[in-house]
């Protein structure tokens, strides 16, 4: 009696590629089972699995040898080999697709026929050729293509270095904002963002704003910023750091900066010659800024935008950024170091190095001028005029100007390197100064000129005596004389 059952079998024979070798023999076992337990008919199993009878007899004859491991499918030797392709032409093919400008396939194609037609070779067809240019590996294509650099870019290896506490080592860099706001004279443009980066606690010791492309000059004022104590009291990084950390722009390779390394006793360390890597950790912020605090700002204006007004001024900007700085980026937890910046830098409670004071920052770091003359009403500096009572010693002499671009309502004025005052712009600063201290510093200095006068007048006359001078002549006697004539009179002078 035939106890076999169609419903048994497991119809469709998918040897799903998914499935594993062992699997695979499970599944080959259920379909010849009602075979070899029960001696259904050979040729109806195979219909229903949707295999030949031959595969039917195979796999019995299998199993009755080696049991499972007998049906479990084993990889071919050939597998991955290209038996359609002599190894010669193959690597023709190759040297072909990694040529600069890059070929189509279609090109390499007709190419390889041609070869194939002359050497009398077996011509692959376009299949063959697009498979074997697909699997040249990335990194040959990247570095045949688009050269050295974009190779070690995307694929040399990089140590990552990281800090181990703040101040050890701080970034800094430059970028221009994708935001139009009016400057001084009413023009749109897009304004530059310089930022000196913490690497270990991710916090901004310092930044400049403003519309001047990367200079020296904003790598210092940054510097300013970043290094001494803030007005406002919840920012609280600051010192002198171990090491600033840079690429290699004449900028941050200026012989101002090299100088102010030097008087503050910090490293300087640059990016290996055209190899700007190791800086992702500030270039980050610069997408944070981006993407947190541009986009809901008036003006904002990335690449490929057509028209976009600008709103605000720099100084409002100036204003907004920090507000977002000190409120939202400082106080925001970083996914990578899973603290907010404030408290990783304010954790390790330690003492940062400062300069002895902020005027001596000020002689490193803020921008020397040109010799100016001092003038009676004071210097006349960017437009304004500078005026302080220190100043009455050095009147019709040059001296040295010092300035933060930031804040003309002062400036600093230094003669042979010495500090002399801190000369006000009353327009910009609203405040003014009496005429009585005026005339008292006129007087004091007129007062200092005539003892200074009177004291080497009678040093000279102490050791040099001035000989009496002779008799002089009197004037009338030098003159020549001349015969006195009478006026002459006309008869109509009578009445």
């Amino acid at each position: 009696m035939n106890l076999w059952c169609p419903i048994t079998i497991v119809i469709g024979h998918s040897l799903d590629k998914n499935l594993t070798p062992e699997e695979i023999a499970l599944e080959r076992y259920q379909i010849i089972r009602p075979c070899i337990m029960d001696g259904a008919n050979k040729e109806e199993v195979a219909a229903a699995a949707g295999v030949t009878s031959r595969t039917i007899r195979l796999w019995i004859q299998q199993f009755d040898r080696d049991g499972l491991a007998g049906i479990t499918p084993r990889p071919r030797r050939d597998r991955g080999a290209r038996r359609a392709v002599e190894p010669e032409l193959a690597r023709v093919i190759e040297g072909l697709c990694l040529r600069k400008p890059p070929l189509p396939i279609a090109a390499v194609h007709r190419a390889v026929q041609e070869l194939c037609k002359r050497n009398q070779w077996r011509m692959p067809s376009y299949d063959v050729v697009h498979d074997i240019s697909s699997r040249i590996a990335r990194d040959m294509k990247v570095l045949a293509h688009d050269g050295q650099g974009a190779y070690e870019q995307a694929f040399e290896l990089l140590h990552r270095y990281e800090a181990d506490a703040p101040n050890e080592m701080w970034q800094a860099d430059h970028a221009q904002l994708d935001i139009l706001v009016l400057d001084s004279s009413g023009r749109r443009a897009k304004p530059w963002l310089t930022v000196i980066l913490d690497d270990f606690s991710r916090a901004i010791a310092g930044y400049y704003l403003a519309m001047e492309p990367p200079s020296s000059m904003r790598v210092a004022l940054a510097l300013r910023q970043a290094i001494w104590r803030k007005d406002d009291q919840s920012w609280t990084v600051c010192g002198v750091p171990d090491k600033l950390y840079s690429d290699r722009g004449s900028d941050f390779m200026s012989r101002h900066i090299d100088q102010v390394a030097i008087e503050l006793k910090f490293e300087l360390l640059q990016t290996l010659p055209r190899k700007p890597k190791g800086k992702g950790k500030v270039e980050r912020f610069f997408e944070t800024v981006e993407q947190l605090f541009l986009t809901g700002q008036p003006g904002y204006s990335p690449a490929g935008t057509s028209h976009t007004d600008a709103v605000l001024a720099l100084e409002e900007l100036d204003k907004r950024f920090q507000e977002w700085l000190l409120q939202g980026y400082q106080q925001r937890q970083h996914s990578e170091t899973g603290e907010t910046p404030k408290h990783r830098w304010e954790a390790n409670a330690f003492l940062p190095r400062l300069p002895e004071s902020k005027d001596e920052l000020d002689v490193l770091l803020t921008t020397v001028a040109k010799p100016r003359l001092v003038h009676r009403d004071g210097i006349r500096f960017q437009g304004f005029r500078y005026f302080d009572v220190d100043l009455a010693g050095f009147v019709g002499e040059e001296v040295t100007v010092r300035y933060d671009p930031r804040d003309l309502t002062h400036i600093l004025v230094y003669s042979n390197d010495s500090l002399v005052c801190r000369a006000v712009c009353f327009e910009l600063s609203g405040t003014k100064v009496s005429l009585k201290e005026v005339i008292r510093a006129r007087n004091a200095r007129r007062r200092e000129v005539k003892e200074g006068l009177n004291d080497l007048l009678e040093l000279a006359n102490k050791h040099v005596p001035v000989e009496r001078p002779l008799p002089e002549t009197p004037v009338e006697s030098q003159l020549p004389s001349y015969p006195k004539k009478k006026i002459k009179r006309f008869a109509c002078d009578d009445d």
